[in-house]
């Protein structure tokens, strides 16, 4: 069973195309990423999921139900940008009081045990940091045991240690069968905690499939090293290059062919190459090759 399913979805703002006839189906109990350039449609898409927009065209169903009828019977819960926490309220007051709406929420302490707020469950919300608040959102996102969770940018304002503990308690969380969509910016979250990634740009989807897969669907390799003080003049004209980068003083060239590109940057007798190293497309390579306007 489909937990999402867009048919032929569109949205449109005063004339400005948001998503152009997207369609998307995510099966119950996978975790997916969806990654886009600022624009892309993530956030409409996610607000279309919840019923906080209507689409201008197309059919969207959760669990085979509409967004309405699905976010009122409890079986979505979502972790949006905005959203502001009652000041004088603690952590664990704030988190029980939301979940005493639902019909059958988690138990407060496995839901502060599952957002790693039991040592803050005494705090005010006012006395917390930006990435406690974050954690804070998503404990009250899991409150209602929904069995599809929405996060967009879920891991702003965290520092990389919290990035880490929330990633793994999210992974406990969706071990349990649910199903998780989230949007974000750092892809190295996107490689490393979904089971499959979907790459929208112009309200479109681009990519579709598992982080290697999408990695797979740019050709091309990059050859990085060091000059010793030459120019880089002709760099970019060697067999196979498709672009040249410079970074601390590194040089990094896109190349289709690395052997004929390696062999040819030998032949110049002037140059005075270390440290070569070669590597395949990463995440970001192809983020950028799909996403960059046509």
């Amino acid at each position: 069973m489909n937990a999402i399913a867009f048919t032929a979805v569109s949205k449109s703002y005063g004339g400005v195309l948001a998503v152009d006839g997207l369609d998307l189906e995510v099966p119950a109990g996978s975790t997916v990423a969806l990654l886009g350039p600022n624009g892309a449609g993530k956030s409409t898409s996610i607000n279309m999921l919840l019923g906080l927009l209507k689409p201008t065209s197309g059919d969207i169903r959760v669990f085979g139900a509409t967004p309405h009828e699905a976010v009122a019977r409890g079986e979505v819960g979502a972790m949006l940008q905005e959203g502001t926490l009652i000041p004088e309220l603690t952590v664990a007051e704030t988190v029980d009081f939301i979940r005493r709406l639902y019909p059958e929420p988690l138990p407060l302490a496995e839901i502060l045990r599952l957002a790693d707020l039991t040592d803050l469950a005494g705090r005010r919300a006012d006395r917390l940091s930006g990435g406690q608040t974050q954690r804070v959102r998503f404990a009250l996102a899991i409150a209602g045991a929904p069995r599809l969770l929405l996060l967009d940018e879920p891991t702003a304002a965290m520092d990389v240690e919290s990035r880490r503990a929330f990633w793994d308690n999210m992974r406990s969380y969706a071990s349990q069968g649910r199903t998780i969509l989230f949007a974000t910016h750092y892809l190295e979250e996107a490689d490393e905690n979904s089971d499959r990634v979907v790459v929208v740009a112009r309200g479109r989807v681009v990519a579709d499939g598992t982080a290697a897969e999408i990695k797979a669907s740019v050709a091309g390799h990059a050859v990085s090293f060091r000059l010793g003080g030459q120019s880089m003049a002709g760099l970019d004209a060697l067999p196979g290059a498709t672009g040249v980068e410079v970074q601390g003083g590194r040089v990094t060239l896109r190349t289709s062919d690395p052997d004929a590109t390696i062999e040819a940057l030998y032949r110049k007798t002037t140059l005075d190459v270390r440290d070569l190293q070669v590597h395949g497309a990463d995440l970001e390579d192809a983020f950028i090759a799909l996403t960059k306007e046509i």
